[in-house]
């Protein structure tokens, strides 16, 4: 009995740490840094000229959105001189060239062969001669003043060798709990991100928007699944900061439905499994101090041992119970445990009947993520050696 206490304690310590208690941790540590470090605002990095950058679009049959995104791409404030369009469109077999050949302002690198985004990104770099390198994918719409604020991080700053931009999801059916629900995490996602930056580093850039210092780029295994936390984490190993700048964003539509998301969803969560793995020696925190405790607390707690615990929890509780049932402790974690699971059951039937219902799509999502990474297991091993992957439809 004294074991299955320990495991049960073990487990609810690391999930409510992953969750909530790293949150908060991340917060009070901010505030304790701002107490002895006063931030300092310099602005002569603006008279400096902007670099020369190259907005690297990695697409796969995208034929319907090409237009709007050259559209929006040309609306981007940033001297028209100094930014170079590339589009990487191997594989693809439906207009998506015949569309960009419109333009006469775009560099489109393509081969018939598809071997995945990672494969095409090692491709096309050495056709790249900006200092700065943005990457951006093909179905997201970046806000106007996106790339000067990437590239004012990189100037006022020069230990920035990565710039995350946000992730935002618009929801255009409100009812959806894909878009939902994805919002509501991107969100938390977020301001977590930026505490993260406040601190010492984010933990990791979002493929919507980043960009990189172009002597930074390292390939990568052509079968990594997540390309874009994998370059931007190799880039932290090597001492340089990677800056959260909310001011550079990408929106774009939630998944169709929750099929769509699952894909997704469990994609990033085998992608995550094996950049644990690639990364591994960012796990010590003897060499690399700050960065690893919060590598291990925002990204590896998540895609390892916490969603095993969580789940593991329940039985363990019950059995807890029965062998203890006057212990308040055990009664009043099984209820709150048990209505968890039935919120999270009544929001997945809800979203089966199109009902709104935010407050129930909490924990239906959260369900929702956590079982993906248990799939992420298997999909990693049915998939092993393959960077391609089959695109989620948008909403």
């Amino acid at each position: 009995m004294k074991c299955l206490e320990v495991v049960f304690c073990i487990s609810l310590v690391i999930v409510f740490y992953t969750y909530i208690g790293y949150g908060i941790l991340l917060w009070l540590l901010i505030k304790i840094k701002h107490l002895f470090v006063k931030p300092v605002f310099n602005n002569d990095y603006l008279q400096n000229d902007y670099p020369e950058i190259t907005l690297l679009i990695a697409a796969y049959n995208e034929e319907a959105v090409v237009e709007a995104k050259m559209e929006n791409t040309h609306l981007l404030n940033y001297p028209k001189e100094k930014l170079k369009i590339v589009w990487v469109t191997d594989g693809s077999n439906d207009k998506t060239n015949e569309n960009l050949n419109k333009y006469n302002d775009v560099k489109i690198l393509y081969q018939p062969e598809r071997q995945g985004k990672t494969a095409a990104l090692n491709r096309s770099m050495p056709f790249v001669s900006s200092p700065i390198v943005v990457f951006t994918d093909a179905n997201t719409m970046l806000n106007r003043d996106a790339i000067i604020n990437i590239a004012q991080c990189f100037m006022r700053n020069p230990r920035v060798g990565c710039v995350a931009g946000e992730k935002r999801i618009i929801n255009k059916v409100r009812d959806k709990a894909s878009s939902g629900g994805e919002g509501i995490y991107w969100k938390y996602e977020s301001t977590l991100k930026r505490w993260d930056s406040e601190l010492c580093t984010a933990v990791g850039a979002a493929g919507e928007l980043f960009a990189i210092k172009r002597e930074l780029y390292e390939n990568m295994g052509n079968d990594t699944l997540l390309d874009d936390f994998m370059l931007s984490m190799q880039i932290a190993a090597k001492g340089y900061k990677i800056e959260y700048c909310s001011n550079a964003y990408a929106e774009e539509s939630g998944s169709a439905n929750m099929q769509e998301e699952e894909k997704r969803k469990v994609r990033i969560a085998a992608g995550g499994l094996q950049s644990v793995w690639r990364l591994r020696k960012l796990l010590n925190i003897f060499k690399y101090g700050t960065m690893s405790f919060q590598y291990i607390s925002h990204r590896v707690l998540r895609w390892t041992i916490t969603p095993i615990l969580m789940f593991l929890m329940l039985p363990v509780n019950i059995i807890l119970l029965v062998q203890n049932p006057q212990s308040c402790f055990y009664i009043v974690m099984l209820v709150l445990q048990v209505l968890f699971y039935m919120s999270a059951l009544w929001g997945y039937a809800l979203s089966k009947k199109s009902i709104k219902n935010k407050f129930l799509y909490v924990p239906y999502y959260f369900l929702f993520m956590n079982v993906n990474v248990i799939k992420g297991f298997f999909y990693l091993r049915q998939h092993r050696g393959s960077g391609a992957w089959e695109k989620s439809a948008r909403a």
